[in-house]
């Protein structure tokens, strides 16, 4: 059985450069390049090994479209995601739903834009 539902994920960027800037202020660290030769330009979200679900900020004029009508990601916002979301509109994103709880159990939830105008949430147990 799976410890996970989501084992990685990959967020499109029509501009490379500034949607990694917007994630790297909006979290306060810096995304890691992974060269792929012949393939689209990568930053993976800094996850230690076998620790817990990575992904990265994919860039392919093909293969990667930015949407706010595509797959919702949850990105781990831990312990307050209102720090987190603090930071979006000076980023350059835009806050869609503010800080929500879902529930005692579930903990807090918030919908943004991100620079590329990407729909993204955040996820914090307080």
């Amino acid at each position: 059985m799976q410890k996970d539902a989501v084992h990685w994920f990959e967020i499109p960027a029509a501009d490379f450069d500034r949607a990694v800037r917007f994630y790297e202020t909006i979290f306060a660290f810096r995304m890691n390049p992974m060269p792929i030769p012949n393939g689209p330009r990568m930053a993976m979200f800094p996850v230690p090994p076998g620790e817990g679900v990575g992904g990265a900020i994919c860039h392919h004029p093909e293969w990667y479209v930015p949407s706010k009508a595509g797959t919702l990601v949850y990105l781990n916002a831990d312990p307050d995601l209102a720090t987190v979301l603090a930071r979006v509109e000076d980023a350059g994103g835009k806050v869609v739903v503010p800080k929500s709880q879902i529930s005692e159990q579930h903990g807090f939830m918030a919908v943004l834009l991100d620079s590329e105008g990407n729909r993204v949430a955040l996820h914090s147990r307080s």
